[in-house]
């Protein structure tokens, strides 16, 4: 299988992920497991590219397992930017775009809440100008809009992409970055960081650096398995859980259990005859998901599906039984907190 790489510039695709294969996905299903256990999906995108369209009648219908999802935070993904106006504000282009889908899935009387919180992008290397931007965001979601996420994800090996995004090296060290985060907390609002494993100490820079901002590091911290990470799959994981160690010592910061669906973890499913069961995907995350919890707690830790990009490995429903297995040793309180409780209460969602 295949992924295209083309340039990008904000507002035009480029997709370094697994192809998405509906008629290979549909060989295996499953009923789900405990089927009454609330859900917020702390981790999803919507989207309009050429040749690539999900939207929320997409991901109502593959959230359609009998799984209780309850509401659902969506994630910027350059989507739908303004392409006239202030360079700054063309973001605000993409709530409008999410906007709309709340009303759609309202009105198909979904029970789901679709994108109940929004993770918006603005630019916080304007600093403390990046004030206006933020109410921009905020007005046009009707206030949905509780966090921002900039993706910092750069490594000095250009033949593997994570994501649509081309940050500059060390962003997050940025003087002027660190004072764009630390305009999230007056206005009430978090922030998502999307870094690799040899980056977590730069997450652990910021967080120092922004003490009264919270902050969640998305899909566990990127514990990279391509390019030269390529067959050093135990090595990787010793280095990644020691920085996530040291990150968890940060009390602003959370971390999001999921994102394995994403190539640069070097997981193999999608070239399989067959997708993956829930048993198989719960083998191959257990390790990661165990370490965030020793480390920072069920209560600073939420689970995400990262769809549709995760799409292309395995089907919704069956990625939700991997997660409850990966948890099946829990207490009640546990499973709470991991599968609702930590999303809700990092992105206030009543």
């Amino acid at each position: 299988m295949t992924t295209s790489s083309p340039s990008l510039t904000p507002g035009k695709d480029q997709n370094p992920h697994i192809a998405i294969r509906p008629a290979w996905l549909a060989l295996h299903s499953e009923p789900a497991l405990e089927p009454a256990l609330p859900i917020i999906d702390a981790h999803h995108h919507l989207w309009e590219f050429p040749g690539r369209v999900y939207r929320s009648s997409d991901l109502l219908g593959d959230a359609a397992s009998d799984h209780n999802l309850r509401a659902t935070v969506f994630i910027e993904c350059q989507t739908h930017y303004r392409t006239e106006g202030p360079e700054a504000f063309k973001s605000v282009g993409e709530v409008e775009f999410v906007m709309n889908e709340v009303r759609l899935a309202k009105a198909s009387g979904a029970a789901t809440d679709v994108a109940v919180a929004i993770v918006a992008n603005a630019d916080m290397r304007l600093g403390a100008a990046v004030a206006p931007v933020l109410n921009a965001l905020i007005a046009a979601s009707a206030g949905r809009v509780h966090a921002i996420r900039n993706i910092a994800v750069w490594h000095a090996d250009r033949s593997f992409k994570a994501s649509a995004a081309n940050p500059p090296r060390e962003l997050m060290l940025d003087a002027g970055f660190q004072e764009g985060v630390r305009q999230l907390a007056p206005l009430n609002l978090t922030f998502d960081a999307w870094a690799v494993h040899p980056q977590i100490d730069e997450v652990c820079s910021l967080a120092a650096a922004c003490p009264d901002t919270k902050m969640v590091l998305n899909h566990v911290g990127g514990p990279l398995g391509v390019g030269p990470y390529r067959g050093r799959r135990e090595e990787v994981f010793q280095t990644w859980r020691d920085g996530m160690r040291r990150l968890a010592r940060h009390g602003n910061v959370s971390v999001k259990l999921g994102g394995f669906g994403m190539t640069l973890f070097g997981f193999d499913f999608y070239e399989r005859p067959r997708p993956p069961t829930s048993e198989d995907l719960a083998t191959a995350f257990r390790p990661y998901v165990e370490a965030c919890i020793e480390a920072f707690g069920v209560n600073r830790c939420m689970f995400e599906s990262n769809f549709p990009v995760d799409k292309g490995n395995f089907s919704y429903g069956v990625l939700w039984n991997a997660f409850k297995r990966v948890a099946g040793g829990a207490s009640a309180s546990e499973k709470a907190a991991l599968f609702h409780d930590t999303a809700a209460g990092f992105y206030r969602i009543p």
